[in-house]
């Protein structure tokens, strides 16, 4: 197991790539799965000294798991807000363990192993979070990733589990699988259309919730949207992964139809607001990450639909996590509150656009 400094750089997060499948439609698929330990106190009820004995147990199981033994460890408790944001802006970690809130704290013990396309949160809600996390509509594969790490912890700790209800969680919403699968989902079609509040209405009353770009409690930008089950108990991890999944491809039915009608009723108006939006980011000097995503959703559409010449996926999806601001600031050597962030911002979408040019 390796220190934070192994961490991994800018270009080691193979769910960015956009190699998965449907990646014009899904920019990432993650599978999470809660786990606790026997004879420990959850969330809300252990002290900081059971917390540190968790994160010790595990780090011990990681070491013998083939799939874990290369971690990187990082203790959120022991980082400063910068680096706890920067994990959070790669989707390793949670806002609630990384404390990035405005009335969040840092818990005790709160801390991350990052081994490729797997994470495994520790005290956050639960003692284990075990996350896969792949590029495109890949549902099996994360699922495989985080089923891999969990059994080998699994053999090497005891979870706590209940013979009929299963695996016994913080929260009872959890409880059973502890599964909860989501899909990152680019849906401007949708909403352009005006039929996305439809879609996700239907698709509340059949199991399924939606959030934001950052998970629970955060607002959709750049027309982004995570959708994960709602429900972890009374069935099992396949019915819950073959559920989302059927109903994540009658959502991409949809917005392909959404394209079509697009193209067909209003293509004058879609061309005008996709060359503004390549306009803009290719030669804005200062942009805040909330207006460069929603140009960016303009820009990906106009891709998708040959209205722009192509730019990789790859660059659209790396932009999402280096242009936020931490990322922003560690690469331009200056802090979180450093007012020009948003012009540094603006420079690395045009020097990575014009990489992009110059490649073509």
């Amino acid at each position: 197991m390796t220190g934070p400094q192994n961490a991994g750089g800018d270009d080691e997060l193979p769910w960015l790539s956009a190699s998965g499948p449907w990646a014009d439609l899904v920019v990432s698929t993650r599978v999470r799965l809660a786990r606790n330990l026997t004879g420990v106190g959850f969330r809300g009820r252990n002290s900081e000294a059971e917390r540190e004995g968790v994160l010790e147990s595990v780090r011990r199981a990681a070491t013998d798991s083939p799939s874990l033994a290369g971690a990187a460890l990082h203790r959120l408790d022991l980082l400063p807000l910068e680096g706890r944001r920067w994990l959070q802006e790669r989707q390793m970690v949670s806002r609630e363990l990384a404390g990035v809130d405005p009335v969040g704290r840092v818990h005790g013990g709160g801390a991350v192993l990052v081994a490729g396309a797997v994470a495994v949160m520790l005290n956050e809600e639960d003692h284990l979070r075990v996350q896969g996390l792949r590029s495109g509509f890949a549902l099996d594969q994360a699922f495989a990733d985080a089923e891999c790490a969990d059994g080998e912890l699994g053999a090497r700790l005891s979870f706590a589990f209940h013979p009929e209800f299963g695996y016994l969680t913080a929260c009872p919403t959890n409880v059973g699988t502890g599964l909860r699968a989501s899909v990152l989902i680019h849906l401007p079609g949708l909403v352009l259309t005006r039929e996305i509040a439809k879609v996700l209405q239907g698709l509340a009353q059949v199991g399924l919730t939606y959030r934001g770009l950052y998970g629970e409690g955060s607002e959709v930008l750049g027309n982004l949207f995570q959708l994960s089950n709602q429900t972890t108990l009374g069935k099992s991890e396949s019915e819950l992964l073959d559920h989302l999944g059927r109903l994540v491809r009658q959502v991409m039915e949809c917005e392909i139809q959404a394209r079509d009608v697009l193209r067909r009723d209003a293509a004058a108006v879609l061309d005008d607001r996709v060359w503004r939006a390549w306009g803009l980011l290719s030669h804005a000097r200062a942009v805040t990450f909330e207006e460069l995503v929603e140009l960016l959703s303009s820009v990906r559409l106009g891709v998708s639909l040959g209205i722009l010449p192509p730019l990789p996926l790859g660059t659209m999806n790396r932009l999402l996590v280096l242009a936020q601001s931490a990322h922003v600031a560690r690469a331009a050597g200056t802090g979180l509150e450093d007012e020009a962030l948003a012009v540094h911002r603006a420079t690395l979408v045009r020097r990575l656009f014009a990489d992009e040019g110059r490649a073509r």
